[in-house]
């Protein structure tokens, strides 16, 4: 799939189940980021251009799956069609224009080559999940559940969760929370590709 493709589907995702106030704004300030083009990494998952759209829906997809498996079909009776798709589409929002492309040496065959990579350089050193919180928040309101699923989607991986008893309640309290965890490194590891220097 092409960046166009991958946006496409976002979008498609997106209108079907968002209603809420501030979306339209969300969306246009998204266009005017590298939301749609940007990598999900640089060395990692999705490391190439479009890569972090294409993540946030794979991550929708899984957790879409996630819910069916544990609550069956009555799931939205737990988690609206609107929150899902909030939570996994905008949880890594925090990750626009935080990538630029640099050049290094790499040795091909013996020989130096110059080879184009991803370099991060946060403008707004946030966070991670709370930033993604702060900056949906700018547009439109989150529910409580929505903003615990996102702040907290690295899970145990969070330096905040280190030694402390929050994490886990959060995810006593908001299993969907959990679970959207979970997706996300589903996502991460089981779906996703590294495109290789």
């Amino acid at each position: 799939m092409d960046t166009e493709e991958i946006k496409q589907q976002f979008l498609e995702i997106f209108y079907d189940n968002v209603e809420r106030e501030g979306a339209e704004e969300l969306l246009n300030y998204l266009e005017k980021t590298d939301f749609f083009t940007a990598p999900a990494s640089g060395r990692r998952h999705s490391n190439f251009e479009g890569g972090l759209c294409l993540h946030s829906i794979t991550v929708y997809k899984r957790y879409v799956k996630l819910l069916q498996n544990e609550y069956g079909d009555g799931w939205t009776g737990v988690i609206s069609p609107e929150s899902v798709a909030i939570i996994a589409l905008l949880h890594d929002i925090c990750k626009v224009n935080t990538y630029t492309v640099e050049m290094r040496n790499v040795k091909v065959d013996g020989e130096w080559r110059q080879k184009p990579y991803y370099k991060y350089s946060d403008p707004l050193p946030y966070g991670h999940g709370e930033k993604s919180v702060y900056m949906i928040s700018g547009f439109m309101r989150l529910t409580r559940e929505e903003a615990m699923a996102i702040n907290w989607h690295m899970g145990a991986f969070d330096g905040r969760a280190t030694n402390s008893s929050m994490l886990s309640e959060v995810f006593y309290r908001y299993p969907t929370a959990f679970l959207f965890h979970i997706a996300d490194y589903m996502a991460t590891y089981l779906d996703e590709k590294i495109k290789e220097d």
